[in-house]
């Protein structure tokens, strides 16, 4: 049997086979160009931390409603800080801008309050504030929340203050005792020696803010001492712990500055500074003191008739080697604007009108201002008995004449002689004696004999009185008689005795002694019985001295 050969026929066209490679092809094509087109877009974000944050699981939020998901942590090149990648939804282009700021939402403990409790259960997440600007894919990420968001209503401003003090991020800013704002944050000004402090202030406080807003520092607590005794005063107790900012807008009749963004204002240290620095116009002028300064510092007060015209500026040490003589010039600046000419006449300069009162007799003097203190300051009062004493020296600001502060001289000489007098007493010695006198003392008040002679001492003047009581109710007159009859018998006895008697006998020379030394009883009584006539008291209390 013989076989034929097989025909083979060749197709035109592509095989069969290749249809389920294209077919998938062309799924696998449809399939990424769906999800690339379902896809968000990615943003990177740099924190120095990434606690509390987890891969598939930290979501990015804007106003709680999630809108992405963390899907990357990783270490930057120089390892100082963590990159976090996050996966936004679709749509969420706009929110990634060139002013976007992200943070961290945790809890956070502080001294105004507990925030982000919350989180506590859901865990932390990242929240997303979307601000204006060019299309971005990196930012740097906040540390703390910021204070105010972007769609508060308000006013930035900023305040420039030669130091910080106790304000901080968060310390609240008033308006006539209102909460009108918040510190945002701080930081060192290029020159090294101020401080910027940025600050916000909410609607519709922000309206008050013109050019010549004036702020001043209302932290913690003020304490005054005046004649009316001690004041304290706060503006709140959050601004006692926190730290606080108060401003004020006055009323001017002049047009004023409106507010612009980068108008810089001044923090001033509380509101008396801000009095001080009302005053532009300020005339320089230097005294010379002979005597100690000490208690006089840079910033004492210059007054005149007790009002202040100015302050001290500096105080220097001059030595002058001719003479082997110290003094020391103070420099003083007056602020003119302080006095006001009653009959409106200011077209005189400042330094004339000076002129004028020194010759007048203008003097400056060191006075003390507080004995507790020891702080000194300089009053000018008019003094036109003395006269002028100036240094004599060239000097690049005019000269005030000067004389010697006579009160605090004098008192601290006394002082000092009264130190060097005490310093000469025998202290010990008198210490020793005014001992021994004390005991001595104390040995006779707790004699135990006192009170028997005090119970004796009051026998006796019972006695006394009892005496006295007799005296005045006796006849006294009667007893005075009949002692004048007893002495004229005893006369007339004495007289028949010096008959009976002999001439020149020993019993009759005795009988006349007896009879003298009678006469001389008879006298001193007579002289007692007077006595008792004119003060029968004196039996018992003595004759006056008028009578002798």
């Amino acid at each position: 049997m013989q076989v034929s050969n097989p025909h083979v026929s060749k197709r035109s066209g592509p095989s069969m086979v290749w249809l389920i490679p294209l077919i998938t092809v062309i799924v696998g094509g449809w399939l990424v160009v769906k999800t690339l087109s379902e896809q968000g877009p990615k943003a990177s974000i740099s924190f120095k931390t990434a606690e509390g944050i987890e891969v598939g699981k930290t979501k990015i939020k804007y106003k709680n409603v999630s809108i992405g998901m963390v899907e990357q942590i990783r270490f930057s090149d120089d390892l100082s800080h963590v990159l976090i990648s996050g996966e936004f939804d679709k749509g969420t282009d706009h929110f990634l801008r060139r002013n976007t700021r992200f943070w961290v939402v945790k809890p956070q403990f502080g001294l105004k309050g507990v925030s982000g409790l919350s989180t506590l259960i859901s865990g932390a997440y990242i929240e997303i504030e979307p601000g204006p600007g060019a299309p971005q894919s990196h930012f740097v990420g906040l540390e703390k929340a910021p204070v105010v968001t972007a769609n508060e209503a308000g006013k930035r401003i900023s305040l420039i203050s030669g130091r910080l003090g106790s304000i901080d991020t968060g310390s609240p800013i008033y308006y006539q005792g209102m909460e009108a704002g918040e510190v945002l944050g701080h930081e060192l000004g290029t020159d090294r020696k101020s401080v910027f402090i940025h600050a916000f202030i909410k609607e519709p406080f922000d309206q008050l803010i013109r050019g010549n807003t004036r702020f001043w520092n209302v932290s913690g607590m003020e304490v005054t001492m005046g004649a009316d005794g001690f004041k304290m005063e706060m503006e709140s107790v959050a601004s006692l712990v926190f730290g606080g900012i108060a401003f004020e807008t006055p009323a001017t009749l002049e047009p004023v500055t409106e507010y612009e963004e980068d108008l810089v204002f001044t923090l001033f240290d509380d509101y008396t500074t801000i009095k001080e620095y009302s005053y532009t116009k300020k005339i320089n002028f230097i005294v010379f003191f002979d005597s100690s300064v000490r208690g006089l510092s840079i910033g004492a007060p210059v007054e005149f008739k007790g009002i202040k015209i100015g302050s001290v500026l500096d105080i220097r040490l001059e030595f002058e080697s001719k003479d082997t003589t110290f003094r020391i010039p103070v420099l003083i600046e007056i602020e003119p604007e302080r006095i006001i000419a009653s009959d409106g006449d200011e077209q005189d300069s400042p330094y004339h009108v000076m002129n004028v009162l020194v010759e007048r007799g203008l003097r400056a003097q060191l006075r003390t201002g507080s004995l507790l203190t020891g702080q000194l300051f300089i009053e000018l009062d008019m003094h036109p008995d003395t006269e002028v004493l100036l240094s004599g020296t060239d000097t690049r600001v005019p000269e005030l004449p000067t004389i010697p502060a006579s009160n605090f001289d004098a008192i601290t000489a006394s002082v000092e002689r009264f130190v060097a007098k005490l310093d000469g007493l025998e202290i010990e010695e008198i210490g020793s004696e005014l001992l021994s006198t004390l005991r001595g003392a104390n040995k006779v008040i707790n004699n135990p004999e006192i009170p028997v002679i005090v119970s004796d001492l009051q026998d006796s003047l019972e006695s006394f009185r009892s005496i006295m009581r007799k005296v005045d109710e006796s006849n006294l007159k009667e007893a005075i008689n009949a002692g004048h009859v007893a002495l004229e018998k005893l006369e007339e006895t004495l007289t028949l005795t010096n008959r009976v008697l002999k001439p020149n006998s020993p019993l009759q020379y005795n009988v006349i002694k007896l009879s003298a030394e009678l006469e001389e009883t008879a006298r001193s009584i007579r002289a007692l019985v007077e006595t008792l006539e004119r003060n029968p008291q004196s039996l018992i209390f003595g004759k006056d001295i008028e009578e002798e």
